[in-house]
């Protein structure tokens, strides 16, 4: 089995959870598979992947793993006994293949949207697995270690106060090799490695899960909140009085940093402990939000942002001394950390894309990113939060230091 425990996927997944639980017990949703490189052949691996996901499905939570997340102040007990009955059902799952879908594969996952969000992580990282095994007979982890040992090298030598997190579970080359990252940083980087988003590997290697929300909570929101052009506004307000001021990271770029920070008033910026890069040039993304703050007449120090997309070290490093000092920084590093070994990276992607019978996207300040399922609501969503169709830029600017 490639998944061994529920607990091994983003602690995102039950912080959403717990607000599907409490706010939208009823919610219907689909989402979509998509692989997001060119050229890739995955219809090979269709026939181990419905094995895979067949055996996630007889997996329950074991009551240590259970007292384990009781343990998260932000976690509520009646949701923690929700989960001790809780098991995923592969009715809820499709997968397909064949010459008619992109990249040979497709996947739908069709259901409650409190009995089908667990499925994403779990089955992104069985896909990526499944495919290196098929297409790296003898995985070269010699290279794998070389390239790690350079990137605690290169972690050392930056000032004490950069922090970084491991994001990397959804596209990790195999979960043996995640783990043996995970414990070579956390022994060689103690202070700077500060946790991972993965819930299991947490609680075995004893590091501090992290997480707040993702894309699909906001996107879900266009469905179950008010009118459409309330839903961020409505997002962040039902979180806050779920948490009650933990998890306080808001997303920002499910319309485009402009639409965020137009919602972004000065009761979210006081209210929310910082927010998450994960699209668009970070470099200008970072200089918006820094300038919003103090248009708030708030202390961008004491707050914080963390970057997410499609980091390498020498970008994070970058970005840590372009804002040091100006506000707080933390990164989250994926998938060149877990999947870095010399091989193609696959950029696989489960995007929620129907919600109670609607529509449901994210624009992005990064075009590639758009999820166009249905291309007119995708153009009605620009027009409703004012988000040009090539908003933000592509591109990490190299030229900044």
């Amino acid at each position: 089995m490639i998944i061994r425990s529920l607990l091994d996927t983003d602690l995102y997944k039950f912080t959403m959870m717990q607000v599907a639980l409490h706010h939208f017990p009823a919610a219907q949703v689909e989402y979509r598979f998509k692989c997001r490189n060119e050229g890739v052949d995955l219809a090979p691996i269709a026939e181990e992947v419905s094995r895979q996901i067949k055996a996630l499905c007889e997996l329950r939570f074991a009551p240590e793993e259970l007292e384990y997340l009781r343990s998260l102040r932000f976690i509520k007990s009646d949701f923690v006994d929700l989960l001790g009955l809780f098991k995923l059902d592969d009715r809820f799952v499709r997968v397909s293949s064949g010459p008619t879908y992109k990249n040979g594969l497709d996947i739908t996952i069709k259901g409650p949207w409190l009995h089908t969000i667990l499925f994403e992580i779990p089955v992104l990282a069985i896909v990526s697995e499944v495919y290196y095994r098929h297409a790296v007979s003898v995985p070269d982890f010699t290279t794998g270690r070389t390239r790690l040992a350079a990137k605690v090298k290169q972690f050392e030598a930056v000032e004490e106060d950069f922090r970084f997190s491991d994001y990397g579970t959804r596209r990790r080359f195999s979960y043996v090799w995640q783990e043996e990252v995970l414990r070579t940083l956390q022994q060689g980087l103690p202070g700077k490695f500060v946790g991972t988003s993965n819930v299991h590997f947490a609680r075995q290697l004893g590091l501090t899960p992290l997480g707040t929300m993702s894309h699909e909570y906001l996107q879900a929101c266009q469905a179950v909140g008010p009118r459409l052009r309330d839903s961020q506004s409505y997002a962040f307000g039902t979180w806050a009085r779920e948490y009650r001021g933990d998890l306080g990271i808001a997303l920002s770029d499910v319309y485009g940093m402009d639409a965020f920070l137009r919602d972004f008033d000065l009761f979210f910026c006081k209210l929310f402990d910082g927010v998450r890069h994960d699209s668009g040039d970070p470099f200008e993304w970072g200089d918006k939000l820094i300038a919003h703050y103090q248009k708030m007449r708030i202390d961008p120090r004491g707050k914080t942002m963390v970057f997410s997309d499609s980091l390498t070290p020498e970008l994070a490093i970058r970005l840590f001394h372009y804002f040091k000092n100006r506000m707080g920084i933390s990164f989250g590093i994926g998938t060149n950390l877990t999947n870095d070994l010399g091989y193609l990276a696959l950029q696989n992607v489960i995007k929620m894309t129907r919600c109670n019978g609607q529509p449901v996207a994210k624009i992005s300040d990064s075009p590639s990113k758009v999820m166009d399922d249905d291309p007119m609501y995708v153009n009605y969503l620009r027009e409703v939060f004012q988000t040009p169709e090539k908003a933000g830029a592509l591109s990490k600017k190299d030229s900044r230091s």
